[in-house]
């Protein structure tokens, strides 16, 4: 029987890899989403921190005519305005990020610490911002849907039928549903099994789920409570009277847009601090420019024979 603890006649594996340089990847963060949202909406830039929505006072009363071979007084009419519009104002999401100097000195190869440390609270917050901009009190997608666009599902579970209904809501050129991944993925069963499985459309190189010719886009930030979640349906743009995304364009350190990242200075502890904020916000021009499917249940499975 061999000797399990007779000497090695070649080098080993661990001793081998004293003189080996592992591949090291940068930090990974599960949190991190495509953030669809953000990139499927017109974003306006906005002076001095405010956007204001101004309407048409009497839009259902301008009087025209269509024109006749007699000569009769052709209506007078004019256009009103609300006296204020509603002013929609900037949020910021900010953070302090400290890196210690030894850290950074030290220990930024191959991969600089301080870029790294920047890169995921940058990313944290665009993944805060996409939250905002769905679950706001004040200005988010879910607190901005008036009650005449709010559509409850026939059994529950999403279903075409339902999906069409916000669709009758939302009918001027519509641009994009949004929901959870498992309310598109329950929309998939419930349609599969009627027969009509919806067909897939290529988006910035990824695959999506369509109902009518329009995607389903995903996003986490639309949340599952005691199995139920809402799905929304989303026109944008100001020309189409849509809605909006806010930002603040020229600010000092600005990296992205309505991202800036500013040096605070380094401390007594040689600690080095940067300010990172994000401004932004985002307007409903019109009430029928997004609606909402409430109370989706995500949990109905069935057994396909």
């Amino acid at each position: 029987m061999t000797d399990i603890h007779q000497a090695h006649t070649a080098l080993g594996d661990v001793a081998a890899r004293t003189l080996s340089n592992a591949t090291k990847t940068v930090p990974m963060l599960s949190t991190i989403t495509p953030r669809w949202l953000v990139h499927l909406m017109q974003w306006v830039p906005v002076e001095a921190g405010i956007y204001r929505v101004n309407k048409v006072k009497n839009e259902t009363s301008v009087a025209v005519d269509c024109s006749s071979l007699d000569e009769k007084v052709l209506p007078q009419t004019f256009v009103d305005y609300e006296e204020w519009g509603r002013e929609y104002r900037l949020n910021a999401v900010n953070t302090v990020l400290d890196i210690h100097t030894r850290v950074s000195d030290l220990y930024s190869s191959p991969h600089n610490q301080i870029h790294e440390q920047l890169r995921l609270t940058i990313e944290t917050i665009k993944e805060r911002q996409e939250s905002e901009l769905i679950n706001n009190v004040e200005y988010g997608l879910l607190n901005n849907v008036a009650a005449a666009q709010k559509v409850q599902p026939r059994n529950g579970a999403p279903t075409p039928d339902d999906l069409d209904e916000l669709i009758a809501r939302v009918w001027k050129e519509p641009a994009f549903f949004l929901a959870h991944p498992r309310a598109i993925a329950a929309f998939g069963r419930e349609a599969t099994r009627r027969g009509t499985p919806p067909p897939t459309v290529a988006l910035f190189g990824s695959q999506f789920l369509t109902w009518r010719g329009i995607p389903l886009i995903p996003t986490d930030k639309l949340q599952i409570t005691n199995g139920k979640t809402n799905i929304l349906l989303l026109r944008t743009g100001e020309s189409r009277q849509g809605v909006v995304g806010l930002y603040q364009p020229n600010l000092t350190g600005e990296l992205s847009m309505g991202l800036s990242v500013r040096f605070m200075g380094i401390n007594h502890r040689a600690i080095a601090s940067y300010l990172v904020s994000l401004y932004c916000s985002l307007a409903v021009l019109t009430e029928d420019a997004i609606g909402v499917l409430e109370n989706v249940e995500v949990d109905k499975y069935y057994d396909y024979k």
